[in-house]
């Protein structure tokens, strides 16, 4: 090594050494060992030697201001992986280089350190401005840089392009789910409605009959209470089984028969469903007598008929409702993206907006800890994990299984959502990759690969959160951890 006179400034954070790098050991360096004579004097000029202690030299997310060459000692590089330092690299060889390795990019991208060195024994480097390391690579390289450039905004912009398809993928199919649930209810009430036009001409005709002059007002009123009491019975009428309502059909199916009422095997489904039975009928029978009773008898059916008809109206009405606050609660479209939501709510409404995806043979449980409190963050994006985690559940039981989804407390400051199923499990030898970018197991056209690589993001970069998971077969857990106030330290 050379001296200077001259003051160094210590760009990276450590010990500035007095000394300089020569051409020749600057050409033992691998990066450096083809360049030219002036374009080594040049990195003589620019760069400078510090000296680390044992410890950190840089921190993943801090700015990159710095580019590190290592001269002499050994370095062990990590990242932050659901919340722990998670090493990924250490080596004593002499050349090896880390720090603001995207500095050539300029402001395009964040210009933040990927990742985290830290010196495992005392260690030497040459150091870089992360603008120096630029304009070298710019003005020495222009074709290498050119290509570099196009690689990683080509692989970004791709990775883009592929996200927003996941994302409109995920939304059709869950319309396409939506509309079949919507056509159910909708398709009840339309032929509900018809059915009930039916029925009340049906029954004006039968009170036009009972009313025709032969029941005087005192029974004719008291024929009205007994509507009155039908329509009690309709909504306080007991839950049978098809066996107990078969038995109660064919009992008041002979009572008809033998009052001499036609089509008792019509009428005593409608008189079953509305709570009726053979005691209730011989009240009419005192009420009206045995002449005007097939006319009381039908026209009270028309009665219970058209109750049961505005229930299932109501059913269909109060479960399209249902739906429609279910999907708007989904997509947030007249909400803040950023808000205080119950994770409760986003769950539910993410399941009834799955619903037409989830086979006959899976069984859905939830176990919801409701002593929770609710937590800020961008709830569109919650019910996005939310969907991916319970999509990829449901793709790997296949058409039998249990899709459990739970929350809960952890650690005193966080909740947890988690979604687990009763598949196969995740092969021990990619679990380490499943959160990559188009890492998939699904087979080609089925899946991007970028489902839990959204998910992590939503979760880690925007909610300060944590994704973890455990896997056995027939026991696989995502854990999404999120703070209660994310913005405490």
């Amino acid at each position: 090594m050379t001296t200077t006179d001259e003051p160094v400034r210590a760009c990276g954070g450590g010990t500035p050494l007095p000394e300089r790098l020569s051409r020749e050991q600057l050409r033992t360096l691998f990066l450096f060992e083809k360049l030219s004579d002036d374009r080594l004097d040049w990195l003589t000029e620019h760069g400078a030697v510090e000296h680390f202690a044992a410890g950190p030299v840089y921190r993943e997310g801090d700015p990159a201001t710095c580019f590190y060459v290592l001269l002499s000692g050994a370095v062990a590089m990590s990242r932050q992986v659901h919340g722990e330092q998670l090493e990924t690299n250490r080596t004593d060889q002499r050349g090896v280089y880390a720090g603001a390795t995207q500095a050539y990019l300029g402001d395009r991208v964040n210009q933040v350190y990927p990742n985290s060195l830290r010196a495992v024994v005392d260690s030497d480097f040459l150091v870089l401005p992360a603008d120096t390391f630029a304009s070298m690579m710019r003005e020495w390289f222009p074709m290498a840089m050119h290509l570099l450039e196009g690689a990683f905004f080509g692989m970004r912009s791709q990775q883009t392009i592929v996200s927003e398809r996941e994302r409109l993928l995920a939304l059709g199919s869950l319309s396409a789910g939506l509309t079949h649930e919507l056509n159910n209810p909708a398709a009840a009430a339309v032929r509900a409605t018809s059915v009930l036009r039916q029925r009340v001409a049906g029954m004006r005709h039968k009170l036009a009959l009972i009313a025709d002059g032969r029941l005087d007002g005192t029974k004719l009123r008291q024929l009205v209470d007994l509507q009155e009491e039908a329509v009690k019975r309709v909504a306080s009428a007991p839950q049978l089984t098809p066996m107990q309502t078969s038995d109660a059909e064919d009992t008041l199916a002979d009572w008809l028969d033998e009052h001499d009422i036609a089509g008792a095997w019509d009428i005593a489904p409608t008189l079953v469903a509305g709570g009726v039975d053979p005691e209730w009928l011989g009240k009419v029978a005192e009420t009206v007598g045995g002449e005007n009773l097939e006319s009381a008898v039908r026209w009270l059916t028309y009665t219970l008929d058209t109750e049961l008809l505005m229930g299932e109206i109501d059913d269909s009405v109060t479960r399209i409702s249902g739906l429609v606050a279910a999907a708007k609660q989904y997509s947030q479209l007249d909400r803040a993206p950023y808000q205080t939501v119950d994770l409760h709510d986003l769950l539910k409404a993410t399941l009834i907006m799955m619903q037409a995806k989830i086979p006959k043979g899976v069984s859905v449980v939830k176990e919801f800890d409701r002593s929770l409190p609710k937590i800020s963050g961008y709830a569109a994006e919650l019910n996005q994990v939310w969907t991916n985690l319970i999509d990829n559940a449901l793709s790997a039981m296949g058409e039998q299984g249990t899709l459990t989804v739970r929350t809960g407390r952890e650690d005193g400051d966080c909740l947890f959502v988690e979604v687990g199923d009763t598949g196969p499990g995740i092969d021990p030898a990619i679990r380490p990759r499943i959160f990559e970018p188009f890492f998939t197991t699904k087979p080609v056209g089925e899946g991007t690969g970028l489902g839990l690589d959204i998910s992590y993001r939503i979760v880690v970069n925007k909610h300060h959160g944590d994704i973890r998971v455990s896997s056995q077969p027939g026991d696989t857990r995502f854990r999404v951890v999120l703070p209660i106030d994310p913005e405490a330290d």
